[in-house]
């Protein structure tokens, strides 16, 4: 899965790698988490636009928000059957702008964090999908998630699932969604090529929402035997970790 990632390269820079036209100035992120305003890139009459949607997908047949689990990750393997997904698999595909994704491992006693990013450094784009949710009054809220995969050999020592990384020279064939179906577009749901990523443990500080700083995308090395502190139980309704706050 994919449960945090940070966005970290300078906005025009991101602005020339999806060739959006809009001009949004946003800060740095490096812990970005479930329920938080995200961008995304996606077609709009035909060109490619910049939009700020929230980090968890909610399905507009839902009738109430409150009593739908928090759908953050999209399995590549069922995109094209699941209710929540498959409408949005053929007509609302996106991108999702990042540097890297952090991802878990527990091991002896200790949940470690690691943190996934391209050889070399520089941005990169997760398959997503979005939609766009009506509550009774009208309202309008764009919900997103983040397509994920097998992972690739360099991941799967740590987790066995990674977000679905659409390389530059394909963003149009998954954006495309009137002239490319999604049987097509599935052909890009696949691990990272071998040797694209780096994986690396983190400062277990990435664990709290509330930290956002450079420092936790920097390489750690634990100085201490202590247990970690585990993760506390997932509530019902949501896959993300508690304490994230809510839109609803």
């Amino acid at each position: 899965m994919c449960g945090r990632y940070c966005i970290t390269t300078a906005p025009e820079a991101i602005r020339r790698l999806f060739r959006y036209r809009e001009q949004p100035n946003f800060p740095p992120r490096y812990n970005v988490a479930p329920t938080q305003p995200v961008p995304i890139v996606r077609l709009t009459d035909g060109e490619r636009s910049f939009a700020l949607v929230r980090w968890g997908l909610l399905p507009p047949w839902v009738k109430d928000p409150k009593a739908f689990s928090l759908v953050i990750n999209a399995r590549a393997e069922s995109v094209n059957d699941k209710p929540a997904f498959r409408n949005a698999m053929r007509r609302r595909r996106c991108l999702f702008p990042a540097d890297g994704f952090y991802e878990w491992k527990v091991e002896g006693g200790r949940r470690r964090a690691f943190h996934a990013r391209p050889v070399g450094g520089g941005p990169l784009a997760f398959a997503g999908l979005w939609e766009t949710w009506t509550g009774p009054n009208g309202e309008e809220v764009e919900t997103a998630a983040i397509v994920t995969t097998q992972a690739n050999r360099a991941m799967a020592q740590v987790h066995h699932r990674a977000p679905v990384i659409v390389p530059p020279d394909a963003f149009d064939l998954w954006l495309d969604c009137r002239n490319v179906d999604e049987h097509t577009a599935t052909a890009l749901l696949g691990p990272a090529p071998e040797g694209s990523m780096e994986v690396y443990e983190v400062s277990p500080a990435v664990n709290k929402v509330a930290n956002d700083a450079p420092e936790l995308v920097e390489p750690y090395t634990p100085t201490t035997e202590a247990p970690l502190e585990q993760p506390k139980p997932k509530a019902k309704r949501q896959q993300a970790d508690p304490g994230q706050g809510s839109l609803f």
